[in-house]
C-alpha cells in the first residue's frame, strides 16, 4: 500500500466535490485527507487529495479523474520533491500548574497559543504529519477533549505550476476565452 496525494485545479461551483469523492468511495478507496480552497481565480478551487491504496488502483483513478468535466488539471505530487503541510487546532487540558509545561513543548514545535481560558489551552501548529503526531502525543497525558485537521495540503517545488491550460482559439473582444478541460 502507497500514499498517493493529487493535486487538481477544479471548478469552483456545487457538486464537483461529490463527484470526486464519489469516484474514490464507488471503488472502495477511503479519503485519507481532502483539501480544498479558492485560487486567485474565483472560479478554480485547488483540490489536494490524499489516499493509501495499491498503485496500480490509484492511478487509474487518477486516469479516471482527469477525464472528469470539472477538472481542469491534475498532478500526482512526488513524495520527494513536494512540500505538504497540514494544520491542526488542539484544544488540551491546562491547569496552572500545567500551563508552563504545555507552554514549553508548545515553544518546542513552534505551535502557537490562540487561545487560554482558566481550563484549556488551544494550540494551532502546522508542519507535516510526523511534527503533529509527535506534538498531540507529548500533549496527550495533559488531557486533548479535540482537534481540528485541515487535511493536507501540498504544492510542487520547483518550476512546475499546475495551471489552467491555454485558450484553444482566441476569444473575440470582450468575451470570455474558453479552455479546453
Amino acid at each position: 500500500m502507497e500514499r498517493f496525494v493529487v493535486s487538481a485545479l477544479v471548478q469552483n461551483h456545487a457538486g464537483v466535490l461529490s463527484r470526486i469523492s464519489g469516484l474514490f468511495s464507488r471503488r472502495g478507496f477511503n479519503i485519507e485527507s481532502l483539501s480544498v480552497g479558492e485560487t486567485l481565480d474565483p472560479l478554480v478551487s485547488r483540490m489536494t487529495i490524499s489516499a493509501i491504496g495499491d498503485e496500480e488502483i490509484l492511478e487509474q483513478l487518477a486516469r479516471q479523474l482527469e477525464k472528469l468535466e470539472d477538472v481542469i488539471s491534475l498532478r500526482r505530487l512526488d513524495p520527494e520533491s513536494g512540500v505538504y503541510r497540514e494544520l491542526v487546532l488542539i484544544k488540551v487540558k491546562a491547569s496552572p500548574e500545567t500551563r508552563g509545561d504545555i507552554v514549553n513543548i508548545a515553544r518546542i514545535f513552534r505551535a502557537r497559543i490562540v487561545d487560554v481560558s482558566r481550563r484549556e489551552m488551544i494550540l494551532e501548529i502546522t508542519g507535516e504529519r510526523p511534527k503533529i503526531d509527535g506534538l498531540l502525543d507529548l500533549l496527550g497525558p495533559y488531557g486533548i477533549p479535540e482537534i481540528a485537521r485541515t487535511g493536507l495540503t501540498a504544492l510542487q517545488r520547483g518550476a512546475f505550476t499546475l495551471s489552467r491550460p491555454e485558450p484553444a482559439e482566441p476569444a473575440p473582444y470582450g468575451a470570455e476565452p474558453r479552455t479546453t478541460p
